[in-house]
């Protein structure tokens, strides 16, 4: 961070989103490992995605005008927010222009589709229990913003490299003879088909590669690895063909307190011995904001006796029920008591006909002996 990114874009301090990213995207092209062979291309392209990663984030730029650094901002996409565990297609804006570059032909029938795409991402057991809505960031072929995703005029014609076949066959000549091989044609990257007046911004593939910000409305309930998906945000298609979808994976964090069982909830809770011989009404927090739950402890409650609550689990998906929540009952022995609640415990002893040890010294007992 000790360049000044703006002048690592290529751009003034004033400008706007759109020509921040044609910036990151013209430069990235130039400098990406997979078409500039000097040595240190690596180096300067993950120096651009850092720039990007702060200048295309409103929060970071914020920061980065003001103090001129950003904490954890070499972190990339994945640390925005630091709830998003990226398992993407590409996983990063590397692979993203590496797909670009190869016009995204897997073999010679090369798909028009965009493929879907898939994030992780990670929740709190509050956020179950009341929904939520979250901001995801992340990288992918988007539909080019110059040609409207058409590649330009939309006009397409038969590659004069391949003659449409998508594969090109070369001829080596060997001492066995003359060997063919052949291989994805580069000039359509397998379609067949070229447009005839190429969009400069996309090369005429309709698509670029893009930093993308969604936010994905999670219901009340949800379990983990529960998948949601966000139609039409996953890796856009060819020349206006039909974007793949976003699939997010909710990922439930561990609680401090509570266990989930499906809609249910499972906590311990500490009693005193006397609480659990009395029986006693005790209240605990609830996992919706600023629930109170109140458990009746019947008398004579043993140890890890489970007390269940009505109504007081996580909701249910997409239902106004909620499950139940089940009170692990926890009886405290006091480890130290004082004269008089020895005195107390010993009376009660007697009262139940239980031996106990003698807490008295040596001298007491042979005291009480002679009187």
């Amino acid at each position: 961070m000790a360049k000044d990114l703006y002048e690592v874009l290529g751009v003034a301090r004033g400008a706007s989103d759109s020509e921040i990213k044609k910036a990151f995207r013209s430069k990235a092209r130039k400098l990406h490992p997979d078409v500039n062979g000097s040595e240190d291309a690596e180096d300067q392209f993950k120096e651009l995605n850092e720039a990007y990663d702060v200048l295309s984030d409103p929060a970071k730029r914020s920061a980065y005008d003001r103090f001129g650094t950003v904490p954890g901002a070499a972190g990339g996409p994945s640390g925005a927010g630091g709830y998003v565990d990226f398992d993407d297609l590409f996983g990063g804006m590397g692979d993203i222009f590496s797909s670009f570059f190869n016009g995204g032909a897997q073999n010679p029938s090369a798909r028009r589709e965009g493929r879907d795409m898939g994030v992780g991402l990670r929740l709190t057991l509050e956020e179950v229990a009341t929904g939520v809505k979250k901001e995801i960031v992340y990288d992918r072929l988007s539909p080019c913003p110059e040609c409207s995703g058409l590649g330009e005029d939309g006009k397409e014609v038969t590659c004069p490299d391949c003659q449409g076949r998508g594969r090109v066959v070369t001829v080596q000549r060997t001492f066995l003879g003359d060997m063919q091989t052949a291989t994805t044609c580069p000039r359509c990257g397998g379609t067949g088909r070229v447009i005839e007046n190429p969009c400069s911004e996309c090369d005429g593939q309709g698509r670029v590669p893009d930093r993308q910000r969604v936010t994905v409305e999670v219901p009340a309930g949800i379990r983990d690895a529960q998948q949601l998906r966000v139609s039409g945000f996953g890796e856009a298609g060819l020349r206006g063909a039909k974007s793949g979808d976003l699939i997010v994976t909710c990922r439930i964090q561990p609680h401090e307190f509570f266990e989930r069982d499906g809609d249910n909830l499972h906590v311990r809770a500490n009693v005193s011995m006397v609480q659990a011989a009395l029986g006693a009404d005790i209240s605990l927090g609830g996992i919706m904001p600023d629930e109170q739950v109140s458990v009746h402890v019947p008398e004579g409650c043993q140890n890890d006796q489970v007390v269940r609550v009505k109504g007081f689990g996580l909701p249910r998906f997409r239902s106004d029920a909620r499950g139940d929540l089940f009170v692990h009952v926890n009886v405290v022995i006091p480890k130290k008591v004082t004269k008089k609640q020895r005195d107390l415990l010993e009376q009660l002893a007697q009262e139940l006909g239980d031996e106990v040890s003698d807490a008295r010294s040596p001298l007491e007992r042979l005291r009480d002996v002679f009187n």
